[in-house]
């Protein structure tokens, strides 16, 4: 079992000093538009902080009152008043840094866990607790963050105006995804057993492997968006019910109620119109290369759109410059994908008993301590 240690939870407070300054940029970037008269694009933009708060919010409290089935219900009325106040994600980080500082700082002096626990107890409480925001993170990134890339690359494209204003989103919105897709992996290999440490250069690689293909994804879109914003609509819902279909088909089983199931599939996929998600932990080589394959053949055929048709709706010099960084990006990003895939990724994520469909769900605090919602909620 891995240990929550000091650097870990300098990280957990250096997250939660990115997200409260991720909320100020957003408000302050939708200001700007809307004092700039774009009323349109203040309202996206905060909507889709809205959209994924909500969202984010609903998840955290079906967890707290899965996990806290059988307490006082006063706990709970409370739990409840602050994620309906959007306040949800502050408790969650409250109690990491409770359980955080217990185990990095305060365990060896105080002894160590109580003698009625388990010997690692703390280390799994705390390990377990920001495994839960490191989950909510990653709803977050693909249901605000990269949408907000996307739109915000969309008008430096369109109107090629720049101004500090429109970097500064654009800087939080990959500081987001860059640290969200690592806590998560670093989260999965510390909650899973039997999986090694995620060292520096498997952090590295990965964080490329996800961070060049998305970028090349939004690149792409953003592209098809400046010739039709109902081609790009279409293609996206197109995306989303092929993704929605898949998970369908997977009988995920991460929720306790149908009605929280069917939520979480929509959100994945969302998630799978931006990057690769497998939420089975099964084998995936053959998923993995058709879904990298279809982005690289629809990147093309934008790309090829573009330099036969109607080519003047952006500078040559422009979507010269995009399509460099498109196809570099794209190339780049699979080179890192096969790399981490065949020298860093984990054989397996998990014992064959810990993997059933009967895990999640199933179980109560302890069982949760000991498996984990990560059972059945893995990216790769």
């Amino acid at each position: 079992m891995m240990k929550f240690t000091k650097q870990n939870f300098i990280f957990l407070v250096g997250g939660i000093i990115i997200y409260v300054v991720d909320i100020g940029v957003d408000f302050w970037v939708a200001s700007k538009y809307f004092c700039q008269g774009q009323y349109s694009w203040s309202i996206l933009i905060l909507c889709f902080r809205g959209l994924s708060s909500l969202i984010t919010q609903i998840f955290s409290y079906e967890w707290f009152k899965n996990d806290w089935e059988g307490t006082d219900t006063w706990k709970l009325k409370w739990i409840f008043l602050a994620h309906l106040f959007q306040c949800g994600i502050f408790i969650r980080y409250w109690f990491a840094l409770k359980y955080g500082c217990q185990a990095a700082f305060k365990q060896n002096s105080s002894g160590g866990a109580s003698e009625r626990d388990p010997p690692n107890f703390i280390q799994k409480q705390a390990i377990d607790v920001v495994t839960d925001i490191n989950m909510l993170r990653v709803f977050k990134t693909f249901l605000e963050t990269t949408p907000q890339l996307f739109v915000q690359i969309y008008i430096l494209m369109e109107h090629g105006k720049y101004n500090f204003c429109q970097y500064a989103a654009i800087m939080m919105s990959f500081c987001g995804i860059s640290f969200s897709m690592v806590d998560y992996q670093i989260s999965l290999r510390k909650s899973l057993p039997d999986k090694d440490e995620f060292r520096v250069l498997p952090k590295l690689v990965y964080l490329f492997y996800k961070l060049l293909t998305i970028t090349s994804w939004i690149l792409s879109i953003s592209l098809i968006t400046l010739l039709s914003i109902r081609s790009s609509v279409i293609l996206l819902i197109f995306l989303w019910i092929s993704g929605f279909t898949w998970t369908l088909k997977q009988c995920t089983t991460f929720c306790k109620s149908k009605k929280m199931e069917y939520l979480y599939r929509t959100v994945v996929g969302i998630i799978l119109i931006f990057t690769f998600f497998n939420i089975k932990g099964r084998k995936t080589k053959v998923c993995i290369s058709i879904y990298y394959a279809t982005h690289t053949i629809v990147t093309l055929g934008i790309l090829f759109v573009y330099m036969f048709w109607k080519h003047s709706v952006i500078k040559e010099i422009h979507y010269t410059i995009v399509s460099i960084l498109t196809i570099l990006s794209l190339v780049l990003g699979i080179i890192f994908l096969v790399v981490y895939y065949k020298h860093f990724h984990p054989t397996a994520y998990c014992r064959p008993q810990a993997c059933s469909d009967e895990v999640d769900g199933e179980t109560g605090q302890k069982g949760r301590v000991e498996t984990g919602r990560f059972q059945n909620f893995i990216v790769q």
